[in-house]
């Protein structure tokens, strides 16, 4: 939780005007985060965040008003108690269990030369990981 000043971050559309911002929206994404904060807390933008790596973890989201001579809104939530114990049963992958062949055939039937045509390196990251976690499943 924090106020993470990207005010032009849309986290609706998961876009950004700023190289900055965009990055930062990479990096939250890259580690599997969700921003729950749905309303504005300064000034119309959403600079405030709850950034949280399980979904149902955080609820009971309230925006209380300033405090003092903040422009901020205050921020009340809970951490709720099933998404905690869910947490402690998180899988791990096994990897001397894993098929490796498998992986490497389902990874090898992907048309690399068109699946990253075009693209940058940050968009050809984006396919690449995409495909890696399907393979995964």
């Amino acid at each position: 939780m924090g106020d993470f000043n990207h005010p032009d971050i849309c986290w609706r559309d998961n876009t950004a005007e700023r190289k900055q911002s965009r990055k930062f929206l990479e990096c939250v994404d890259d580690n599997f985060l969700l921003q729950v904060i749905e309303e504005p807390t300064r000034r119309g933008a959403m600079l405030d965040l709850i950034l949280t790596n399980k979904e149902g973890l955080v609820g009971d989201i309230k925006l209380k008003g300033s405090l003092g001579c903040s422009d901020h809104e205050m921020v009340e939530f809970r951490i709720l108690r099933a998404a905690r114990r869910a947490l402690s049963k998180l899988t791990t992958l096994d990897f001397s269990r894993a098929d490796f062949g498998l992986f490497r055939d389902l990874l090898g039937r992907i048309p690399w030369d068109k699946a990253l045509e075009g693209r940058g390196a940050q968009d050809s990251w984006l396919v690449f990981k995409g495909h890696l976690l399907q393979a995964q499943e």
